[in-house]
């Protein structure tokens, strides 16, 4: 009776294993934001890639940032899946926590998306590029197979997206972040919602269709998912504040298993964008997360 039991348990935990592993969405996740960005921007501007990438996924207009609505926090929280009370970072120029992270992984960090991917997947490709320094304080870099700074970016505004279309052509990612440090530079020297914003957001428009089209050389556009984001929006020449032009940011995501044309109408977090992420990988949120997984842009009916 006792080795019957055993071995039902035993099927009993085959089963789950097995179905656990087959809720994956997608082998490949790209996500590329866009510092800035504000939500009030994208109906007026002149970006044929986004808005393509919208109609065949799904998205919403009104995920909000987490307070203060300026960058290291917001990266933070989109990364960690998790309020800035629980990881710790707190202003916008956090490079560690202010306030003790509620826990932490075997490298010393809050435990972020980056590690969730290697603690599942010890051979995964995983890498984070991007333009603004502060990027790499609030990412788990032991966690990642490659991070680096595209460090003259201002006097050359496309090597970013060369650095991404490089890296996943040659090793085909299974987990990237693209950090862009515009509109928001743009904003703090001319002011939000400007010529120059949106001039800034048709060459971003630009960047984001490089990207694609190196997952597609890669040979692996149709195993990703894709995730357009934001850190927060802006008003006149800054951020930081309470209003929505400051707090309101878009999500997009699109691709391998993703609902098409579906508006989300879930009210969308910062850190669910981590959450999201995390159950298109397949991947199991720790505790600690405050995020949640936005269910609907999955499949038709929210299901895979």
């Amino acid at each position: 009776m006792k080795v019957r039991k055993f071995s039902l348990l035993l099927l009993l935990l085959l089963t789950v294993t097995l179905t656990a592993s087959a809720r994956r969405t997608a082998n490949h996740v790209v996500i590329i934001g866009m510092d800035g960005w504000g939500s009030y921007s994208l109906p007026k501007a002149d970006m044929p890639q986004v808005k393509q990438m919208m109609a065949d996924g799904s998205f919403t207009l009104r995920k909000r940032s987490v307070l203060p609505s300026s960058s290291a926090v917001n990266w933070a929280s989109m990364f960690m899946g998790a309020a800035p009370e629980m990881h710790g970072y707190t202003t916008w120029n956090s490079k560690v926590p202010e306030i003790p992270s509620w826990t932490v992984c075997e490298h010393n960090t809050f435990p972020s998306l980056f590690h969730l991917q290697r603690q599942a997947n010890p051979q995964a490709e995983i890498g984070v590029l991007y333009e603004w320094t502060g990027i790499k304080y609030v990412v788990d870099t032991l966690a990642l197979n490659h991070y680096a700074e595209a460090i003259d970016y201002e006097q050359k505004p496309t090597l970013l997206a060369e650095m991404a279309e490089r890296y996943i052509e040659e090793r085909k990612p299974n987990l990237l972040a693209v950090c862009f440090n515009n509109p928001d530079h743009v904003g703090h020297a001319a002011g939000h919602d400007t010529p120059e914003i949106y001039a800034k957001l048709h060459e971003l428009d630009g960047y984001v269709k490089r990207i694609v089209e190196a997952t597609k050389r890669a040979g692996i556009y149709d195993e990703t998912v894709f995730v357009l984001t934001s850190d927060h929006g802006g008003k006149d020449k800054g951020h930081g504040g309470k209003s929505l032009l400051e707090l309101e940011s878009p999500f997009i995501i699109c691709g391998k298993g993703i609902r098409r044309g579906h508006e989300i109408e879930e009210a969308m977090m910062q850190y669910d964008v981590a959450a999201t992420v995390a159950y298109a990988l397949g991947l199991k949120q720790p505790q600690v997360w405050t995020g949640r997984p936005v269910m609907s842009a999955f499949g038709k009916k929210g299901k895979r």
